[in-house]
This record gives structure tokens, C-alpha cells and sequence, in this order.
């Protein structure tokens, strides 16, 4: 059937898809006789609140949206936000002969476009349209071949839905109730945001060695080129046999792990370096072994989030971000994807271009064919490429910025998948010499050569590690055979400590999420965003650090709900959703098991227990017995010397001794301090830092003291009222209160200060029609006001010292529109990679800023002026990029809000028919036919994991 002529002909078609993006691009493919119309996403969800949930449901089904005690119904929504485009999507089935759903292919897509049949309940003749890039081909070709809904991969996404939901809403509100207001807990987020803990216990509980060896420079002796190098440079490797220790023979406790290497302190290496200033040194040995590379596999999800961060300084949610971009207009395949899978057209494509681009030579004789890694991965999808049979080089897409980046690192990875292995030789050196007091030194040193480039002359893939050694680094020794002479140049002294592990980045954390096979790599971005904007984690350059927060959470979920962060556990718990997915379990046995512990242990489920084997309950039980939760102790933390840190509800502090006791210390800790900087030395530090109230003296007007307090947003004065003013109701006092100028401090702060602050603001005089000028410090700095028009003062003591003649000059000027002049950048820190021009860090309004000049992107809570690294810079612009421009909203005339208060509650009124209708109808579900397309399942959101 011809998607133009027959349609035409024969009646009007709507196609659903997701996004207005993607929308408007198939229907520039299908031209007349379709309408492309989106669902922006979800249009039904489980309820936000109980506010959202209908009055026949009351108790826990109203708190949780799940109705656990019949079969884990959940009670679905038409989210707030969609209701007017659900209407706009009935008004277009109503006048359509046809419906075509076009969600994505995997279980997300599949269960929103069974939302669509619930909501919509279409009497005309439904079908299921799947395509993996949006070409004109591959749309005509999902139109002339539909299929019917995959019931089972609903009822995998309504699974994990309610799991999540349940996990969320009952774990929540103990991180409420034990450790501070407005915390979340999540499947998959709370096991990330343990691994980042985790990662930093190891760096504080990490402990430096110190080791040395030599590196000796050897000549040959002979004139060298750029082939045969004359010089070569080897490390110490031996000492009379012995193994010279390196970094990987110490512990973490910063002991050596073994007593079978030779650890050189600097006395015994600078010693063994004088010995050996004469000594004759020759080749022992050379081995050669052949070095074969093969090209990586295409990208999937994860592997292109990690080579985005490396190479593109691209976070995970910006990178899906572009991708999406990509993919809605054509460019790529879908993204979200485990597969690393290439259709035989893309293969065909793939390998035309390496014979165009680079030749016959380096085109192997078979086609390249990449076995799946990830462990039940979704295989409906490609791996992610260049869309179409042919596919376009970078140059050729009028691509931009960020989207050509991102085109151009999965182009080059999709092209190089079919090209030949890079081969060549890899060499060690041993050289040997005796020291002047009898010791055996060997030295080694280690090269390799490429010979054929192969894949590598399109792309190489990045490393985790900045000092790493990418694999196309060639490392040339001279051509020397086993007893050639050689002469050191120069033996040098190398001093070595050992170092903490890495913390994780995103791309690391991705990685390691996927290695233990936790989550679905479709959730990875949005579970990172979520421990950031929780606060669970922050950044200091591309690095992820935990807070002090994130550590009195993972305490009490180790402690008392063991089993839901445990990494094995978690990861059992995605292999039974995918047996679901499968058909090889049923969801309702699985989550009683989960949530309330009955039934015979057949899963991982009914094992959720608090990890001391006393309590293997199901999770109803675990949230309810929070009695043995002590939630001072979870939330405490020694540091050394009775001084301890403990989280509290306004943020970490530190405290030695008992509140109230003599001797009593405390002090705030700063919320970007990474936990494993908080030594003994630095917490002194803290609690030696002047704290509390300073007194400085008496208003002798009023007779109350002043005094000068360190509070959250900056040192301030006050006065101290006498006993019993009344502080509320219609007579309550309130006290003066000033902040501190910028160029004071708590240490010099005197009474005087004090009290001129406090009299601010201060009237200056009056213009000549009686109208009161003042001085005022405010928000954003020192100004004058005169009724409803002020004026910026420009330094701090001109509050008061300006003269009212003063003052009319200023405002006898006229008011400055628009923006002052510009500020001198506070940093300079590079060019920018994807725009390619300078990029400055700048003061601004709210506060310091990154820009290009094209695009501003403001300093995160974690980012520091003085820190702040280009890398970092170029990451937040291209976050910023990605997001696009702020969407500008209408404001609605007050008068018009009071109508649309009363259509709510009609449709408020009218929906609770509906509801009712739509909860009997899901009852029995199991008695429906395929051909309806209709089954119990979840609305696709991972926004609890």
C-alpha cells in the first residue's frame, strides 16, 4: 500500500508519535492523507499525589497509586499538562479512518502507545508503527508493515513501574522521618549513589606509600632518525633478580602486599644511582611479538554516553540530549539502544565509504559481525549509526556545534566498525649493567610499532584515565640485538606515592552500572541527574564527589534495608523483570513476594531484609518496624579526636563533646567540602574559626546589646531583645539586623559598625518637591531611592557619606537603560571546542558565569572561580547547548483564572465516571483478544529508579 496514493485516495490516517520534533519530520515523509500528531510523551502516569488520585480510592491505594491489596492495580492519570492534548489527539481520531501507533520500539515506547489505546479507545482499526530512523524509506516501510502491540513488553514496563513506585513511596518517607525532609530513595538511584560512597570511603580510608626507582637514558651511539631512534629510555626493573616495587604492590593501607619486591626508598635509590654514574651497560634481551588491534564495536547507549564525556566533554543527559535531537531529524538511529548489532544495509553502507574514503586495503574480505555483551538486551534496536543506506559524512549534513560533534564521533565509530585490525610489533629491552658495589641492575623498556594503521586511520577510541596511553601512540626503541654496548646518559631519581582510587565519573559510573548489570542503560542519564539535582552528589570538574548527605542515606539504607542496595540483589532483581518481559514469570506472584514476603523464596524478591539475617521480611514489613533505626547514629560520623561529623537538617556540621556540656565545640562544615578533605587537621581548623555570638557592646540609645553573628547567608549585626518582647503576633518586636559590608569581617567588626549599619537605611534629604531620598543596602549592592525610582551607588560608604547635593546630581542624570557597561572577565580559559570561541568566566547578576560569547551558562554550588578547569567550562556550555533556548511562557489575565477553576472541577466531576469505568475494564483484561491491543500494564517512566 503507497503511503501518498492510496491514503489519498482512501481515507485520512493519524500517526501518534512522541515528540513534535519527530512529528513534524515523518510528516514531511507521508505527505497527504496523514496526520502526524504528538503525545509529548507520557499522557498517563501513576498519580504525583494523593491530590491527583480519584475519591473513590482512599488509604494506601490514595499514598502509593497502587493498589496492592488486588493484584497491584495501579490507578493511571491523565497527567495535568497533556489533558488539552489528549483532546486535541480525540478531535483528530474522530474525523481519521485510521490509527497508526509510532512510539518508540522498546518497552517504554510500547507502553505509552497502550496508553494511547486506554485513553483514546479508538473504534477504528489500530495498528502498531515501528522504525528504528526516520528516513523516508524506513517510514514507508513501518507504514506498509505494522504489527499488533507487544503485550509482554507492557507488562514489563508496568512492572518496573510499580516496583519503582513502591521502592520510592515506601522507603522515602524513612529517609524523611530519620534523616532530612524531601529526600528521595530509588531502585537504581540509591545503589549508584552508593557506589559514589563507596568510592569514597576507599579514598579516606586510603593510605599513601612512598616508593622510588631510576629511569636511566641509554645511547646507542650512533646517529638516529626518526625510524631508529639513537636514544632509548628504560625503568629499573631488577635489583640482583628482585623485582623493583611499584605502585601496584602496595595495599590500600599503604603497605606492600608482598616480600618477594625490592622496595627502594630514596637513601637506597639515590645510592644504587651513584654506583651506577660508571657502570657498563649492554642489551640483554630483545623479544618482538606482533600487535593486532581490532576496531571497537559500533555504539550502543552506554559506550557512546562514555566517548561523549571523553572526548566531548559531554555529560550523560546532554549526550542523550543531542542524540535525541539527531535522531528526531533524521541523522542517527534510535539511541536508546543495548544492541551493537548493524543491519545488513548499514553494514553495506559502512563499508562502501571505508573503500571511498580510505580504500580497497583497508576493507576486510567479510563483513565485521559484533556479538550483544549486555545481558538481556533489547535486540529490536540497531546499534546507533548514521541513518539511511547511505550514510552522509559529516561535512554533508549541515550539521552545527554540538549535533556535528556527536554526528561526527558515531559516524567515524560506525565506519571504522568494518574496517581492518591495526597489526605491527611490540618490543621489550632489557638492559643490564653492575653497579660499583657489586649490585645487578636491569633496566626495561618497552615500544611498539604500527605497521597498518587499519581501523585506527578513522577513529580511536578515548580513555577513562587522562594519563592513559591511546592505542594509536606508536613508542619507537632503536634496533639494537641482544649484547650491543650502551652508554647511560643519564640515570635519574624517581620519587612515586601512591594514589586513591579515581572517584567515578559519569562516563566510569555508567560503565560500572552496566558491568554489575544494574538498571537498563536507557535509565543511566536520568538516574545521574537525579543524585545531582538531589543533592546526593555534586561535581568538582568532571569528577562525581558524594556529600556528607549522600553518606547518612547509604548508612541507613546498609543498615536497615541491606538487601535493597545490595549490588547483587539489585542486579537478581533486573533479571526477574526481564524473565517477566519474557514471559517466563508472571508480575503479580513476583511483586506480593516483593512487597509483602509471602510465598515460597523462589525469587530474589522476598529477600529484601535489612542484611543483619534477622529480619527477611517483604518490604511492607521493612518500613514499618522503624523502631531499631537510630537516627542520630546513621547520621554521625568520626573523625578523630572526638570530634565527629554529623548530618543534620540544615546541612553537615561538626561537633567535640556533648551539646551543653562544658567544652562544647561546633562548626558549620562547607557543603562543597568532598568528605575524604575532611581530616583531623582541617576539622581543628574549623572549630578554632571564631563561631556563635560576638559581642560588641551596648546601643547606649536603646540600651540592648549588639552583637555579631555568622549566619547561613553571611556575617550580620543584631541587637539582643530584653526577655519577654513579644516576638509574634500583632505586637511582636523584631530585632535590627544588618549585614555586614564586603569589606568587613567578623574579627573587625566594632560597635560603631555596628550601629551604623543598623541606622541604614538613612535619609539623605528631600528633592525640591518634598519627595524623600534614602541610601540602602540591598540585594545587589548600595543605592538611593527616591519613591519608586533607585539608583546604584558605586562603593559601599557612600551610604553614608553622600551629600544631598550629591545625590540630586546623580539623579538628575538620566536612568540608565538596559546593561551597565561590561565587566572585565574574572578568567580566561580557553577556546571552545564546539564553537570555537574564547570562553571567559564572567560576574553577572546571580552570580559568576561561563560564556563564549554566544552562550552563558552559569557556575554550579561545586564550581569555584579559582577551580574551575576549561574542560569543566566547555562541559557546563555544552550542557547548556543541549537544553536549548528558555521557553518563554504567556501569563494568562488574572480574570480568566477564575473560569478555568470552575471547568477543572467539571472535568474533575465528569472523570470520576471515566476512572471507574477505565478500573473495572483493566479487571478483565486477561478476556480481551490481541486484536483490541488492550492489557494490564504500566505507563513507561523510570523516574523512580
Amino acid at each position: 500500500m503507497s503511503p501518498t496514493s492510496e491514503t489519498a485516495q482512501g481515507g485520512r490516517r493519524l500517526v501518534i508519535v512522541e515528540s513534535p520534533a519527530k512529528a513534524k519530520t515523518i510528516k514531511g515523509y507521508l505527505g497527504p492523507g496523514y496526520v502526524v500528531e504528538a503525545s509529548v510523551g507520557h499522557i498517563r502516569d501513576l498519580p504525583n499525589g494523593a491530590a491527583e488520585v480519584p475519591e473513590k480510592y482512599t488509604g494506601e491505594v490514595r499514598r502509593l497509586g497502587v493498589d496492592v491489596d488486588n493484584d497491584f492495580q495501579p490507578i493511571y492519570v491523565v497527567n495535568a499538562d497533556k489533558k488539552a492534548q489528549v483532546r486535541k489527539l480525540k478531535e483528530q481520531l474522530a474525523e481519521s479512518d485510521e490509527l497508526f501507533l509510532a512510539t518508540d520500539e522498546d518497552r517504554e515506547g510500547e507502553a505509552i502507545a497502550w496508553h494511547l489505546l486506554e485513553v483514546l479507545k479508538p473504534k477504528v482499526p489500530v495498528h502498531r508503527m515501528v522504525f528504528h530512523e526516520i528516513t523516508k524509506d524506513a517510514i514507508r516501510e513501518a507504514v506498509e508493515n505494522p504489527r499488533e502491540l507487544n503485550t509482554r513488553m507492557v507488562d514489563a514496563q508496568e512492572t518496573r513501574r510499580i516496583l519503582d513506585r513502591l521502592y520510592g513511596y515506601e522507603v522515602s518517607p524513612v529517609l524523611w522521618k530519620k534523616v532530612m525532609p524531601r529526600l528521595s530513595a530509588g531502585r537504581v538511584q540509591s545503589v549508584a549513589t552508593r557506589l559514589v560512597v563507596e568510592r569514597e570511603r576507599e579514598r579516606i580510608a586510603f593510605r599513601s606509600a612512598e616508593y622510588w626507582d631510576l629511569t636511566g637514558t641509554f645511547s646507542t651511539g650512533r646517529a638516529g632518525d626518526a625510524s631508529d631512534p639513537s636514544t632509548l629510555t628504560a625503568r629499573l626493573n631488577t635489583v640482583d633478580g628482585q623485582r623493583v616495587a611499584q605502585g601496584r604492590d602496595f595495599g590500600s593501607d599503604g603497605q606492600i602486599k608482598s616480600a618477594q619486591v625490592l622496595h627502594l626508598d630514596e637513601a637506597n635509590a639515590r645510592s644504587l644511582a651513584a654506583a651506577l654514574e660508571n657502570a657498563t651497560f649492554a642489551v640483554r634481551s630483545v623479544e618482538s611479538k606482533p600487535y593486532r588491534r581490532s576496531p571497537y564495536a559500533p555504539f550502543r547507549t552506554t559506550t557512546l554516553q562514555q566517548e561523549a564525556s571523553r572526548k566531548l566533554g559531554f555529560g550523560a543527559k546532554a549526550t542523550m540530549q543531542v542524540a535525541q535531537k539527531l535522531y528526531e531529524n533524521g541523522f542517527i538511529t534510535y539511541m536508546r539502544t543495548d544492541s551493537t548489532t548493524l543491519s545488513d544495509t548499514a553494514v553495506s553502507a559502512a563499508r562502501a565509504q571505508v573503500t571511498q574514503l580510505y580504500g580497497a586495503n583497508y576493507l576486510p574480505d567479510k563483513p565485521r559481525v559484533y556479538a550483544g555483551k549486555v545481558k538481556n538486551a533489547q535486540e529490536a534496536h540497531e546499534a546507533i549509526r548514521p541513518s539511511g543506506d547511505r550514510f552522509r559524512t559529516p561535512a554533508e549534513t549541515g550539521l552545527t556545534g554540538d549535533q556535528f560533534k556527536l554526528y561526527e564521533l558515531i559516524w567515524k565509530r560506525t565506519v571504522a566498525s568494518q574496517m581492518k585490525d591495526a597489526t605491527g610489533n611490540s618490543v621489550t629491552v632489557k638492559i643490564g649493567g653492575v653497579s660499583s658495589d657489586g649490585r645487578d641492575a636491569e633496566f626495561t623498556a618497552s615500544g611498539k610499532t604500527i605497521t597498518f594503521h587499519g581501523f585506527m586511520k578513522a577513529y580511536v577510541e578515548g580513555a577513562d584515565d587522562p594519563n592513559a596511553e591511546l592505542d594509536d601512540r606508536e613508542r619507537r626503541l632503536p634496533q639494537v640485538t641482544e649484547g650491543d654496548a650502551l652508554t647511560s646518559e643519564e640515570i635519574s631519581v624517581d620519587g612515586h606515592a601512591t594514589k586513591p582510587p579515581a572517584r567515578y565519573t559519569e562516563a566510569s559510573l555508567v560503565k560500572e552500572l552496566e558491568e554489575r548489570e544494574i538498571g537498563r542503560p536507557s535509565t543511566y542519564a536520568s538516574i545521574i541527574g537525579t543524585i545531582l539535582d538531589r543533592g546526593y552528589v555534586f561535581k568538582k570538574g568532571t569528577a562525581l564527589v558524594p556529600s556528607f548527605l549522600s553518606f547518612a542515606v547509604v548508612n541507613l539504607l546498609e543498615k536497615h534495608f541491606g538487601r535493597l542496595v545490595d549490588y547483587d540483589f539489585t542486579a537478581r532483581m533486573e533479571d526477574d523483570l526481564d524473565r517477566i518481559a519474557r514471559g517466563e514469570a508472571q508480575a503479580v506472584p513476583w511483586l506480593r513476594r516483593f512487597y509483602f514476603g509471602e510465598g515460597d523464596d523462589k525469587g530474589a524478591a522476598s529477600s529484601a531484609g535489612n542484611g543483619d539475617g534477622d529480619h527477611l521480611g517483604g518490604l511492607k514489613e521493612l518500613v514499618t518496624d522503624l523502631g531499631a533505626i537510630d537516627a542520630r547514629e546513621i547520621s554521625s560520623f568520626p573523625v578523630g579526636s572526638a570530634i565527629v561529623l554529623r548530618v543534620g537538617r540544615y546541612g553537615p556540621y561538626i561537633e567535640r563533646g556533648e551539646k551543653d556540656s562544658e567544652g562544647h565545640q561546633r562548626a558549620d562544615v562547607p557543603d562543597d567540602l568532598a568528605p575524604d578533605e575532611l581530616t583531623v587537621e582541617y576539622a581543628e581548623e574549623l572549630l578554632a574559626k571564631p563561631s556563635g555570638d560576638f559581642a560588641l557592646g551596648t546601643d547606649p540609645s536603646t540600651g540592648h546589646e549588639i552583637v555579631a553573628k555568622d549566619g547561613r547567608y553571611g556575617p550580620y549585626v543584631t541587637e539582643v531583645l530584653p526577655e519577654g518582647t513579644p516576638k509574634t503576633g500583632k505586637n511582636a518586636v523584631k530585632p535590627r539586623t544588618a549585614s555586614l559590608f564586603k569589606s568587613m569581617s567578623l574579627d573587625t567588626v566594632t560597635l560603631e559598625d555596628a550601629l551604623k549599619l543598623m541606622s541604614l537605611p538613612r535619609i539623605v534629604g528631600a528633592d525640591t518637591e518634598g519627595v524623600e531620598i534614602t541610601a540602602q543596602n540591598g540585594r545587589y549592592g548600595p543605592y538611593l531611592k527616591k519613591g519608586t525610582d533607585s539608583r546604584s551607588l558605586e562603593t559601599e560608604d557612600q551610604l553614608f557619606n553622600i551629600t544631598l547635593e550629591e545625590a540630586l546630581a546623580i539623579y538628575a542624570q538620566p536612568k540608565q537603560r538596559g546593561r551597565a557597561a561590561a565587566k572585565p572577565p574574572l578568567k580566561e580559559l580557553g577556546t571552545d571546542p564546539v564553537s570555537e570561541r574564547p570562553v571567559v568566566v564572567k560576574d553577572g547578576r546571580f552570580g559568576p558565569y561561563v560564556t563564549d560569547g554566544e552562550t552563558n551558562a552559569t557556575l554550579r554550588t561545586d564550581d569555584s572561580v579559582e577551580e574551575i578547569t576549561p574542560e569543566r567550562g566547555y562541559e557546563l556550555l555544552a550542557e547548556k547547548r543541549a537544553k536549548g533556548p528558555a521557553k518563554k511562557t504567556a501569563k494568562k489575565a488574572p480574570a480568566k483564572k477564575a473560569p478555568a477553576k470552575k471547568a477543572a472541577a467539571k472535568k474533575t466531576a465528569a472523570k470520576k465516571t471515566t476512572t471507574a469505568k477505565k478500573t473495572a475494564a483493566k479487571k478483565t483484561v486477561a478476556k480481551k483478544s490481541a486484536a483490541t491491543a488492550r492489557t494490564t500494564s504500566a505507563p513507561a517512566s523510570s523516574s523512580d529508579e
